[in-house]
């Protein structure tokens, strides 16, 4: 084919870049255009073309677009912003584009316009850096650019994103015009963080304002209802879905499987699941989670199994599951093996399958061979793997090992109050209270203050939450009411207190008062006041339930014929008729 003039070979080559499958193409492009006697204008313009290509995502070559950005004097605006744009979207993301934004500043030119700012806040806003963030949107302050819509919800989703609700929510209420994007950024925010009265105001204000919801927006109000266990505010968004006819796609639906798992409605789940038409890794992985988190062990194998034969390959994500499926269910012999067989399909272990590991074998006992375990990690234990191994000594009494550990742990996290308080239940449980003081006195002198357990439960669509000991109710004088009801029936089928589960060097009269005011026997005793049977009751604890509360719900479900669903910080724990699900292995 002969090109007679310049700028048919210009548009030649870039008709052929736009078609270019693979960066081996790119490069024969790339070669030809370093020969050929094209002008100065038409090789940039053709420069342009191959980074644009090189940072699609068909192609996605970071490396290659750096060769070819270093190529180009005197890059304008839009190769600038290309640039950091594509450093903002690798796999592992890291502050190269903030450093990139930091040259552009210190040279002056050219100068950066609002899809600069947008990109930059953006990249930040991925790897959580706030204080980045907060630089340039200084920046942005000084150059004017704020009442760009794209910088104004940039910064919305930089500070949901840092978890910082606060700046985020003044920033969306200072945007005068706030399109689709920016309410769906606000939304997801307050769900990031558990938040679920206000995602959910939000979500109805939005729609009063004539502004229509899209899948973006339903899957960051379904995360909102997953997160603080709301199934009847989950059912009545699904239903919402469905109503105003809203595309069901991938995300959605694999958020609709996240959040009936979440919300302990595990055969729901399994129902969005099964009807989906496709299912990628993610959703797969979803599946085999959910069965995990509610020891449902054989049929998240399965699920697996049914993985593999649909030729969908695992990722990191499908291993957390299926290996955590067999710590709650005490499968060390199957867990050993699909650790082993991870890297055949080339996925390199990190600290979450350590971890999983770890839990795999304390929880059977097995501290020696965890602690053996984690001295041979090819790399350094983060400060998870020494909690697990933490509670393991304490559930076994091992009391030299576990000061061995829990001096570990305190030189990574020195300022963690359950890191303190996990010490303290090691000493508490081999009944050396001085220890237990000792450990109490180094908290208050370093003004350390342990997490205070906190259950939830969704109750006409408003979630309430309790505190230990929590009188701050409206209704806390017929909930005590209650819990005394409880106590008397509790007692009457002959249970004992475990005063033992009680951390403290008081008497048995104390110990045995401070277990009736847990925070999930207040949920479950507000559940009990505002529901009738067959309602079942959902609480979620921030913690993890203590073995008195675990049995006593046990007894509770069997009295007042009541189906109780807790979901901890571990797990899903089912009551029904004086039995767990969990056959007491948690």
């Amino acid at each position: 084919m002969k090109l007679n003039t310049f700028e048919q070979q210009e548009n030649y080559l870039a008709s052929l870049i736009q078609r270019c499958p693979n960066t081996r193409l790119l490069n024969q492009i790339h070669s030809h255009l370093l020969k050929c006697n094209l002008p100065i204008p038409s090789k940039f313009f053709i420069l342009n073309k191959l980074l644009v290509s090189a940072l699609s995502p068909l192609i996605s070559d970071i490396d290659y677009a750096r060769r070819i950005f270093s190529q180009i004097p005197n890059a304008n605006i839009f190769t600038w912003n290309t640039m950091i744009r594509g450093c903002s979207q690798i796999q592992n993301p890291t502050t190269e584009p903030i450093v990139m934004f930091q040259k552009l500043i210190q040279r002056g030119y050219p100068n950066p316009n609002s899809f600069t700012y947008a990109f930059v806040i953006k990249s930040c806003a991925v790897i959580s850096g706030s204080v980045e963030g907060i630089q340039i949107h200084s920046h942005v302050l000084k150059s004017g650019f704020l009442s760009s819509p794209f910088v104004q919800t940039a910064l919305v989703n930089l500070y949901a994103k840092c978890e910082e609700i606060g700046l985020a929510r003044k920033m969306f209420d200072e945007i005068p015009d706030k399109n689709l994007v920016t309410w769906s950024t606000i939304i997801s925010g307050y769900a990031r963080i558990g938040l679920v009265n206000e995602a959910l105001s939000l979500f109805r204000e939005m729609q009063l304002v004539g502004v229509s919801p899209d899948e973006v927006t339903m899957v960051s109000v379904i995360t909102a209802c997953a997160s603080s266990g709301a199934l009847d505010l989950g059912e009545w968004v699904h239903k919402f879905v469905e109503k105003h006819v809203i595309r069901v796609d991938l995300e959605l639906s694999t958020a609709l499987v996240h959040m009936y798992a979440k919300c302990g409605c595990i055969e729901r789940a399994r129902k969005v699941f099964e009807e989906m038409p496709e299912k990628d890794t993610k959703a797969w992985s979803s599946m085999i989670v959910a069965f995990a988190i509610h020891g449902l062990a054989e049929e998240a194998l399965e699920v697996f199994t049914r993985m593999l034969e649909a030729k969908e390959k695992p990722n990191h994500v499908t291993f957390i599951g299926v290996l955590s499926a067999c710590a709650h269910s005490g499968l060390v012999l199957e867990g050993q093996r699909y650790w082993s067989s991870m890297l055949e399909y080339g996925i390199e272990p990190t600290m979450e399958h350590y971890g999983c590991m770890v839990d795999l074998l304390c929880r059977a006992g097995r501290i020696k061979e965890a602690n053996k375990f984690v001295e041979d990690m090819p790399i350094q234990p983060n400060s998870i793997i020494w909690r697990t191994l933490l509670v393991g000594c304490t559930r076994k009494g091992i009391l030299d090992e576990g000061d061995f550990v829990a001096g570990r742990l305190l030189e990574l996290e020195p300022l963690n109050p359950e890191n303190y308080v996990l010490l303290s239940n090691l000493y508490a449980a081999t009944s050396q209270w001085w220890k237990v003081s000792s450990v109490r006195k180094k908290m208050k002198e370093n003004g350390i203050r342990a997490i205070p357990g906190c259950s939830s439960i969704e109750i006409d669509g408003f979630v309430h939450e309790f505190v230990v000991s929590d009188r701050s109710h409206p209704e806390a004088i017929e909930i005590r009411e209650v819990l005394r009801d409880m106590a008397d029936r509790v007692h009457s089928v002959g249970h004992d207190p475990w005063t033992s589960a009680v951390l403290h060097n008081v008497d048995d009269e104390e110990k045995e008062s401070s277990l009736c005011e847990h925070s999930e026997r207040l949920a479950i005793a507000y559940g009990l006041l505002k529901t009738k049977s067959p309602t079942i009751i959902r609480v979620v604890k921030n913690l993890r339930v203590c073995a008195d509360c675990h049995e006593v719900t046990k007894i509770i479900s069997k009295v007042y014929r009541r189906e109780i669903i807790v979901r901890d910080r571990v797990r899903f724990h089912r009551f029904l008729d004086g039995a767990c699900s969990c056959k007491d292995y948690w």
